[in-house]
């Protein structure tokens, strides 16, 4: 009988196979990719481990009625902010992926929480980027010691037999992951941060963390546009993707600190509208809870012209933010949009509908938008804010200091409501503005408006916003 073959050839980019060796890889079209792989070890692995070896059998189905739910529960980070994102704590069994620029605080967010996570299980730490005498550094840095780091236990090695390996040994309840990109197995080629090595490594990983009621943590490295580098393969197979990102110094901000945006694309146990917001200090990462004056320019008399107050929601928290708007004849014969905290298309969308309704000419305009602190702001309710500024910048005339603005606009002029009005209306009362427009309240919150804030000024389109502002004669 012919003896059947205990090796295959495997691409080490895409993971094509092939019974032969081939200079080329006839699926990618990579050259000297293929890499003599054993079959025996490979099927031994995902077979034998997944159910033979382990002795649990073949899965069986269960109703779902007879789930316990407490194997859905969360534990709590330590950091309040990052319990926020994350929809109320770690999810037990679940993947999160954490991606950002270089040196944003990605391995320095991971090693705070594995210190303040309020769990009596060991912690560990897999880091392939530095040595175990740097994280410790690292870790005396941020002053992290005593009993937050005796729980820790730290492995360097990027090799997913050696991880596993530890994984049984230690049992933690929570898995570091300090980066994908250096994760490698010899069954998916030999080459780190390939496409087949990512997708099978991260899959190993997320299929132990579930059987072992065990939670993981991956960071990711990111392109030059932004997005987790990779396979996006990755992002559909962990439960939660987290994106770090920076600004310069927040306007209510002194001294050298920076702040730190931290935000879900995807949360499958939470809603992806909430925002961390931190500060990087000399003690690491620090929580910003009370965000009221955080971005809000402090400065004495009457406003410049160009500038506006939004009450905008971020998640389930308010805060204000400075809208600020530049208009200038434009250099070209088109005109331009330049605008990266707001969409451009949304200020376009505004400074149309001015155009139209208010006769205001924007066309042959180049459009500078900003927000202070350098937040980026996605919610409906700056729009009003937005075309204020525009208005402003245009006519240069001020907006009263002491006013914040809400509200969506339509393209036909008309203010729409948006959601909890009190809650805006309130957080300005409490910083002590004295003004408030935005449109007429929904029915349920109807009673809450009126007792928080009788001075409301309701515009139900653009120009009756414009009058209310300027007065009769605008």
């Amino acid at each position: 009988m012919k003896k059947q073959k205990s090796f295959i050839f495997k691409c080490s980019g895409c993971g094509h196979e092939e019974a032969r060796w081939l200079g080329r890889c006839p699926e990618c079209g990579e050259w000297n990719t293929l890499i003599e792989t054993a079959v025996n070890a490979a099927a031994g692995r995902a077979g034998g481990q997944r159910f033979g070896a382990a002795g649990r059998g073949l899965p069986q189905s269960l109703p779902l009625s007879a789930v316990n739910p407490q194997e859905g529960g969360r534990l709590s980070s330590g950091i309040g902010e990052l319990d926020r994102v994350l929809g109320g704590g770690i999810m037990k069994r679940s993947a999160v992926l954490v991606g950002g620029e270089p040196g944003i605080g990605k391995s320095t967010l991971l090693l705070q929480a594995a210190a303040a996570a309020e769990t009596r299980g060991r912690i560990l730490y897999i880091s392939g980027e530095e040595s175990a005498g740097q994280v410790r550094l690292r870790a005396d840095r941020l002053g992290l010691a005593g009993s937050s780091v005796e729980k820790i236990e730290i492995v360097c090695t990027g090799s997913l037999e050696e991880i596993e390996t530890i994984l049984n040994a230690v049992k933690p309840v929570l898995i570091m992951v300090d980066s994908a990109q250096t994760l490698f197995s010899a069954d998916a080629g030999s080459v780190p941060g390939t496409v087949n090595q990512m997708k099978f490594c991260a899959f190993e990983l997320i299929a132990w963390v579930k059987e072992h009621d065990a939670a993981l943590f991956l960071v990711a490295h990111v392109t030059k546009e932004g997005l987790i580098a990779g396979p996006k393969a990755l992002e559909h197979m962990v439960d939660t993707v987290l994106y770090f990102e920076q600004n310069d110094k927040a306007a209510g901000l002194s001294g050298t600190q920076e702040c730190r945006f931290l935000r879900a694309a995807k949360n499958r146990f939470g809603s992806v509208d909430e925002i961390g917001i931190f500060t990087m200090g000399e003690r690491g990462l620090q929580t910003v809870e009370d965000t009221s004056l955080l971005f809000l320019v402090r400065r004495e008399g009457e406003l410049p012209a160009g500038v506006a107050t939004a009450a905008v929601l971020e998640g389930t928290r308010t805060i204000l933010v400075e809208i600020q708007a530049l208009t200038i004849p434009a250099k070209g014969a088109v005109s331009r949009v330049f605008s990266d905290k707001i969409d451009s298309a949304r200020v376009s969308r505004v400074a149309a509908a001015l155009e139209k309704h208010l006769g205001l000419r924007l066309s042959d305009q180049d459009l500078y938008v900003n927000v202070a602190g350098g937040i980026r702001i996605t919610e409906v309710g700056v729009e009003l804010a937005l075309a204020g500024a525009l208005y402003s910048a245009r006519t240069g005339l001020a907006l009263p200091a002491g006013m914040v603005i809400a509200g969506e606009l339509s393209l036909t002029g008309e203010i729409r409501p948006v959601r909890r009005l009190a809650a805006r209306i309130k957080t300005a009362r409490s910083l002590g503005f004295t003004g408030f427009l935005g449109p007429a309240p929904e029915a349920v919150e109807s009673a809450a408006v009126a007792a928080s804030a009788p001075e409301l000024k309701i515009a139900g389109d653009i120009k009756a916003a414009v009058k209310l502002i300027y007065g009769k004669g605008r």
